[in-house]
């Protein structure tokens, strides 16, 4: 039976937004300044969200998993405890709300738990209460439960929970079809999947596999026809395929940053750019896009240079960088790690360096994945960049005024409570604060890389 507290979260948002953002014009609500709480001062202000990755048949990022780093397995919890946890988790979630304008949450609930006031609280759109089953669960009164938030636009999710006697029938009614294929044998989850497609009738079922842990056992479900997947498999060696570091986009787009952050001319860097018809065509693409609003039409790289600034071509690029041609699901985590690290850093930087430029902290985020997506030692890319020193000192030495939140980043990766405590007290800021800018970086990263197809 899963013991796992799960809630899924993957954000699409509107090009206006991403563009704006991405240039540096005044952000949406997603990946701007962060929403003051709402969340009680004795829940989940003392709690840190921990975040995972969930991937779609497609091998594409499709989603997140996001569960509070300390919490009370439901194994060893009894309903009120539970009730507690749950409403903590809702709490937290519910504190950037925006974070999934347009794409499904999944958030894991006691079925004790459906009758929350956080439940009501949360949007009647794109959510999905993930239910694992309470020991006492009644049949009728959480088929009656499930009724009620279906009216409010919600969705249901339960899981494998056959020696419960209310599973047989709330299980109907479910939208998601979710097992911990961990704790249970391969013949168990082929035949749930049987199961579940066999008797969708008029409500049809996604299947969830979570704690998926090897690439075989992701082959495996893959095979048996689930839908999303989530689990261990995703950051395992086998599962990141190698890009060679002489990769010549990547190169090409190195070179630039050079150029840009040097003082060569705008013709040269123009030049340069036009030696990869990709780059010019996302360029020119992006900027005459009626969601920037511009009043006319740019037809040059030469013009393009002009309208954004060496600073804002320096950031788009870096994030260009971690664009990935016929990416795989390893490649999908390590772009996601990469622009979450850089506007959680930024996001951070808002509340606790008042007053400071931004973007250092933006690029010093992104810049600590550039050894893993370059393979080859960051040191070693890193001097033949223009970069200021305490970017370098971060990256390099951990040290400098960048170091605590790129350390609170790295931390929120790692789900090491501890560590998060520590990153998080050095750096001066508060769990609840590290939470609404994990939130907010998760969405913004995911509007970034949607126009990357």
């Amino acid at each position: 039976m899963p013991t796992l507290r799960w809630a899924f979260l993957f954000v699409e948002a509107s090009v206006f937004n991403s563009l704006k953002k991405l240039f540096g014009g005044k952000p949406g609500k997603t990946g701007g300044s962060l929403p003051a709480s709402t969340a009680p001062a004795n829940t989940a202000a003392t709690q840190f969200l921990r975040r995972e990755a969930v991937f779609d048949r497609n091998n594409r990022l499709s989603g997140h998993v996001f569960r509070l780093q300390e919490s009370t397995p439901l194994a060893d919890a009894d309903d009120q405890v539970q009730r507690s946890l749950d409403e903590t988790l809702l709490d937290t979630l519910n504190t950037s709300s925006d974070a999934w304008n347009t794409s499904l949450a999944f958030i894991p609930l006691n079925s004790a738990s459906l009758d929350l006031a956080a439940v009501d609280r949360l949007k009647s759109s794109n959510i999905v209460l993930l239910v694992q089953l309470a020991a006492d669960a009644e049949a009728d009164i959480v088929c009656a439960a499930i009724d009620r938030l279906h009216e409010r636009g919600l969705l249901i999710g339960v899981f494998r929970q056959p020696k419960n006697p209310a599973f047989a029938k709330v299980i109907q009614q479910a939208d998601f079809a979710a097992i911990d294929i961990a704790a249970h044998e391969a013949d168990t989850a082929r035949d749930f999947s049987a199961a579940v497609r066999a008797s969708a009738g008029d409500r049809p079922k996604k299947l969830l596999a979570c704690n998926v842990e090897t690439i075989d056992d992701l082959r495996f479900c893959q095979q048996w026809h689930f839908d999303n997947f989530h689990g261990k498999f995703a950051s395992s060696e086998s599962g990141v395929r190698s890009e060679s570091s002489g990769d010549p986009h990547k190169a090409l787009l190195l070179n630039i940053v050079r150029l840009v952050q040097g003082d060569a001319e705008t013709a040269e860097i123009a030049e340069a750019m036009k030696q990869d018809p990709l780059l010019s065509f996302r360029i020119l693409r992006y900027l005459n896009s009626p969601a920037l609003g511009l009043s006319h039409r740019i037809d040059s790289l030469a013009q393009a240079l002009l309208i954004l600034g060496r600073q804002r071509l320096t950031r788009w690029l870096s994030v260009l960088l971690f664009s990935v041609r016929e990416p795989h699901f390893g490649d999908w985590l390590l772009v996601e790690n990469a622009l979450t690290r850089g506007r959680l850093m930024e996001a951070l930087g808002e509340q606790s360096m008042p007053g400071v430029a931004h973007d250092p902290l933006f690029l010093t985020g992104i810049f600590s994945c550039l050894g893993e997506l370059l393979h080859r030692p960051l040191a070693e890319t890193l001097n033949d960049m223009l970069l200021a020193d305490d970017i370098k000192q971060a990256l390099l030495e951990h040290s400098g005024p960048y170091a605590p939140l790129l350390a609170v980043a790295e931390a929120s990766e790692e789900f090491d409570l501890p560590r998060m405590r520590e990153t998080a007290l050095a750096a001066g800021v508060a769990p609840e604060t590290v939470n609404r800018a994990l939130l907010a970086a998760t969405a913004w990263a995911s509007e970034v890389t949607e126009y990357w197809e």
